[in-house]
C-alpha cells in the first residue's frame, strides 16, 4: 500500500488551510470495461473521515466517518476506457489528454482520509450494472486539475453500486467535433442494451460560423443521430440543455445560448426522449445566489489561492468543486422530473434539491489533494 502525504489546498470553499492529509493511491492495469470497488475504511486507533475519487477526480465517496475501531464496507462501480475503439480506430486525443488519468491503462482510486483508513480492497469485473455515459463539453467532462470541476465528476457521488458513470466528455468540444474525434464511436462501441446516454452540448457549437452552422440545422441533425445510434443499441439516450454562463443584467442571469436550449426541447419532443432542462436549473440557481454570490459557483479567485496560480482567475462558464456539486444535484432532479428508472439507484443519504435554495458554500469542504492548474479548460 502505498501513502502519500499530501497538502490540503483548499477546506471549505474559498479558505487554504494547512493540514495534512493522507492519500492511498491504488492503480490496477486493467481492459476496458466496468470494475465493481469494495472498500472496507476504519482504523483501529482512530476515528475516521474519508473521501474516495477515482480516475480524473471523479467524486464516489464524500465524507464517510467511522469510530475509532469501527469498520465500513462499501461497494461501487467505475467504468474504466482507453482510447481504443478497435485494431484500426481509436480516439483522437488532444495533447493534453495523454496525461489524463481518465485515458490511461489503469484504474486508479484514491483514498483520502485524515488516518489512514483504508482495512481492505477488492476490485473485480462487474457486467451487472447499467452504465450511465455522458457525453458533452467542459461543463461535463471530468477535470484533471483544481480549481476546476464539472457536475460529470460529482454525479457519481449519487448513484450505489448499481450505476456506473462513463463519462466521455471533452473540454472545447461541440458534437461534430465530438463525433470526429471518434469520441461517440467511443461510446456506442462500449455501450449494451439498457445503458443509459446524456448528451450537453450548445457552448461551444453555438460559436459555428458558415454554411450549415446552427442550432436548428447541424446541431440538431448531430443530435438526432445520436438518438438514432443510440436506439440501435437499445439505450435510453437523455438530451440536456447547456448549463446557463453567469451573465447579469438588471439583477437577472441572461440567456447567453440563444435558440440552442431551445433547439434541443424541440429535437427532445419531436423524437420522444427525456429531456433534462439544466439551463433553465442552472440560470435559477445563479439568481438565487444573486450577482456576487454566484462566483462562488466558478472559478473565481484571488491570485495565489491555489500553487501554479500567479494570476486571479475570473471565470463565468467553468465551475468550481462547489458549482459543480450544486450542477450535479440539478441533474439528478432532472432525472427524477424525467421519471427515469435510474432514479432508484440513488444513495440512502440522497436529499431532494431546488435550486431555488442552493447550499450554503460556506458549509462545503473538497480536500484539494493533487495537481493545480491556472490554465482555463478550452471553451467558453
Amino acid at each position: 500500500m502505498k501513502l502519500i502525504k499530501s497538502v490540503i489546498f483548499a477546506c471549505a470553499l474559498m479558505t487554504l488551510c494547512q493540514a495534512k492529509a493522507v492519500t492511498i493511491h491504488k492503480s490496477y492495469k486493467l481492459d476496458d470495461g466496468n470494475y465493481r470497488v469494495t472498500l472496507t475504511l476504519g482504523n483501529k486507533k482512530h476515528s475516521t473521515t474519508s473521501w474516495v475519487r477515482t480516475e480524473s477526480r471523479r467524486l464516489l465517496l464524500q465524507e464517510i466517518t467511522t469510530k475509532k475501531g469501527e469498520m465500513r464496507t462499501i461497494s461501487f462501480v467505475v467504468h474504466k476506457r482507453s482510447p481504443r475503439i478497435d485494431d484500426k480506430t481509436s480516439v483522437k486525443l488532444k495533447d493534453r489528454e495523454l496525461k489524463y488519468l481518465n485515458w490511461d491503462d489503469s484504474l486508479t482510486i484514491d483514498i483520502i482520509c485524515d488516518y489512514p483508513s483504508l482495512a481492505d480492497i477488492k476490485v473485480e469485473a462487474d457486467t451487472s450494472a447499467i452504465t450511465l455515459f455522458l457525453c458533452g463539453n467542459s461543463t461535463v467532462v471530468d477535470q484533471e486539475d483544481e480549481p476546476w470541476a464539472s457536475w460529470g465528476q460529482m454525479i457519481p457521488r449519487w448513484f450505489d453500486d448499481r450505476i456506473s458513470i462513463a463519462n466521455y466528455a471533452e473540454s472545447g468540444e461541440r458534437t461534430t467535433s465530438f463525433i470526429a474525434a471518434n469520441r461517440w464511436a467511443k461510446v456506442i462501441s462500449m455501450a449494451k442494451p439498457g445503458d443509459y446516454i446524456f448528451v450537453e452540448f450548445g457552448h461551444n457549437d453555438e460559436k459555428d460560423k458558415g454554411a450549415g452552422t446552427g442550432a436548428w440545422y447541424n446541431f440538431s441533425t448531430n443530435l438526432k443521430r445520436f438518438i438514432d445510434e443510440a436506439r440501435a443499441k437499445q439505450c435510453q439516450l437523455v438530451l440536456v440543455t447547456p448549463t446557463a454562463r453567469r451573465s447579469f443584467r438588471n439583477g437577472l442571469n441572461q440567456n447567453t445560448h440563444g435558440e440552442y436550449p431551445d433547439a434541443a426541447k424541440a429535437v427532445a419532443q419531436r423524437e420522444r426522449v427525456p429531456l433534462i432542462d439544466l439551463t433553465e436549473m442552472s440560470t435559477t440557481l445563479f439568481n438565487a445566489m444573486g450577482d456576487e454570490g454566484s462566483k462562488k459557483l466558478l472559478v473565481h479567485y484571488p491570485a495565489n489561492s491555489f500553487p501554479n496560480q500567479p494570476k486571479a482567475l475570473a471565470d463565468n462558464t467553468h465551475f468550481n468543486t462547489f458549482g459543480a456539486y450544486e450542477i450535479s444535484k440539478c441533474i439528478v432532479m432532472g432525472i427524477k422530473k424525467a421519471g427515469l428508472p435510474i432514479a432508484q439507484y440513488l444513495r440512502n443519504d440522497w436529499t431532494d434539491f431546488n435550486p431555488a435554495q442552493p447550499d450554503n458554500p460556506q458549509s462545503w469542504n473538497w480536500p484539494a489533494v493533487g495537481i493545480a492548474d491556472s490554465v482555463k479548460p478550452d471553451g467558453n
